[in-house]
């Protein structure tokens, strides 16, 4: 028996049987399993998340092209507060075991969190996904100071829960949209918890984090009035002197400090474009060319007598009338005022004429 082609109809997913095989979207070959010899052959919901979210981490620039579909596709599969607990428990799984998928997974929880219809009495998508976060929280200080596994599993927890951070929008009823508080203050104490067990992966573990969240952290704190980075900062600066952590972490954490002395990277524009002047651009005279005073002083400018030394200098230039910026003499022989000029220069004028000569060539060769 040939095996039919399964085309995605044009249906709302909501309405669909879960065995329907219209609910299994087009665009993966996964999910086009037909009928043969009268047996259907259908993922269950954990393979259908799996399946995508491997599908995610392989090829993360389709997040944008597939989410919606996979958002409609669990809200016609997802009704129970059991699949509910079921599709967060697989998300937080997949965002805490893999290591490139802690972004992609708070995206996705973020959009998860705004177009999953199913809201039970338990909770929810995010405020499950929060529940599920809080349970690895809650054993924090343990998992620092715990066996290797159990810290890198905690180190994973914790770069997700700041990914969570930057990423989850929780919008207010008037539209507002701002970050969980309830993560900020989360992050702060995990952050607490690595730096009191200050082993080699906790420490690198808060630098990733810091260098992750800081600007925005610091951000939101001193909105409050708060000095948290502050006190973070002087953590740091006193485990660099007394733990007894690796050269190669100690090089990060005063690394991290740095970053964050110069405003964690960031360049801000204080005003829109104006045009340079002298005075609101301290660079302004930086190319201007430099002139000498009858008497071989030199000037520019920046001089606060410019004016007045440079009018002085085109009337000493009005004396050749016929000398091209070349020196070329166009009046010819017998002039009886240059006949009258005497080819030696002042001392004073030949020094500095000198200086004059070498600096424009060093400025050429430049």
């Amino acid at each position: 028996m040939a095996k039919p082609q399964v085309v995605v109809a044009p249906v709302l997913m909501s309405k669909l049987s879960v065995n329907a095989p219209e609910f299994y979207p087009s665009s993966y070959s996964n999910y086009t399993e037909s009928y043969e010899d009268g047996c259907e052959d259908y993922p269950t919901l954990s393979e259908y998340v799996q399946d995508f979210l491997n599908h995610l981490t392989e090829q993360p620039g389709s997040f944008e092209t597939e989410i919606e579909q996979f958002a409609e596709t669990l809200n016609g599969w997802v009704t129970t507060d059991d699949a509910l607990q079921e599709l967060v428990e697989l998300i937080y799984q997949q965002a805490t075991s893999i290591p490139n998928f802690s972004y992609m997974g708070a995206r996705l929880c973020n959009y998860l969190s705004h177009h999953l219809t199913i809201s039970p009495q338990s909770g929810n998508f995010r405020q499950l996904l929060l529940q599920r976060c809080r349970t690895e929280y809650e054993v924090k200080d343990q998992a620092a100071k715990g066996d290797e596994v159990t810290r890198k599993r905690f180190h994973a927890f914790v770069l997700f829960l700041g990914e969570l951070y930057l990423n989850l929008e929780i919008k207010g009823t008037n539209g507002q949209v701002t970050r969980a508080d309830i993560l900020q203050v989360g992050l702060r104490e995990l952050l607490n918890a690595l730096f009191c067990n200050p082993m080699d992966d906790n420490l690198i573990c808060a630098v990733k984090l810091l260098k992750l969240t800081g600007s925005v952290l610091e951000d939101a704190w001193k909105e409050k009035g708060k000095t948290d980075m502050e006190e973070i900062i002087q953590r740091i600066e006193n485990v660099v002197l007394d733990a007894n952590c690796s050269r190669d972490v100690k090089q990060m954490l005063l690394k991290l400090v740095e970053l964050r002395s110069s405003n964690w990277g960031r360049v801000h524009v204080t005003s829109t474009y104006r045009e340079a002047t002298p005075e609101n651009d301290p660079n302004y005279f930086m190319n201007e060319p430099t002139f000498y005073t009858s008497d071989g002083v030199p000037f520019t400018a920046a001089d606060p007598d410019y004016q007045e030394k440079y009018q002085e200098l085109l009337e000493r230039e009005d004396f050749f009338p016929d000398y091209e910026e070349n020196g070329t003499d166009l009046s010819g022989s017998g002039d009886p005022y240059l006949d009258d000029i005497d080819d030696e220069m002042d001392p004073e004028i030949e020094e500095a004429y000198e200086k004059f000569c070498l600096e424009s060539e060093r400025k050429r060769k430049q």
